[in-house]
């Protein structure tokens, strides 16, 4: 029940203004790292995380190109619709919003104009699949990096290794205090 409830709320037409950053999914397997830690290590992690999902939006709205993220999340959101009316609309609202040339938050990705009325009447979940790499792959190699050490970031990064050390510092002392008793 939960599961359809989930997909019936991400499968929603819905324009771009309304992605709301808890809409995505926390599933990786990494061990317990977490905040910038976890986002370091890839572009994925951070994806898969709704609070740095929302930190990198705001680091692509001042860069203006949140437009990239945007289509990346509603690609992913667009893979996972099963009925296949919502496919279809959902499909055309991706096209209309991103990848037409009078779309407003247009992304630039090589191809887009290879996309048919006929591909875009019958649609199927991995329609948008090249063009999203595309995307990625632009946010994995200029903006990830420039977000990762964007001031944001690294007053996260302090924060944590504050945190990291003070909590070293703390389980040190009963540590100590036992030595000192035991002798």
């Amino acid at each position: 029940m939960f599961m359809s409830k989930a997909v019936s709320r991400l499968s929603r037409k819905r324009p771009p203004s309304e992605i709301h950053d808890n809409d995505v999914r926390a599933c990786s397997s990494q061990p317990n790292t977490s905040g910038f830690s976890k986002w370091a290590i890839s572009l994925e992690n951070l994806l898969e995380d709704p609070e740095g999902v929302k930190l990198f939006r705001n680091f692509l709205k001042r860069e203006f190109s949140e437009e990239n993220v945007l289509f990346w999340l509603e690609c992913e959101e667009f893979k996972k619709i099963q009925d296949e009316n919502l496919l279809h609309g959902k499909a055309q609202q991706i096209y209309k919003t991103y990848l037409c040339s009078k779309a407003a938050t247009q992304v630039n990705v090589e191809g887009q104009s290879r996309l048919t009325e006929n591909m875009l009447a019958h649609p199927h979940p991995f329609m948008f699949q090249k063009l999203q790499e595309q995307i990625f792959t632009l946010m994995k190699y200029d903006s990830y990096n420039r977000f990762l050490k964007s001031d944001v970031c690294q007053q996260i990064k302090q924060l944590e290794e504050r945190a990291k050390n003070s909590s070293e510092t703390d389980e040190s002392v009963p540590k100590r205090a036992s030595r000192i008793y035991n002798r």
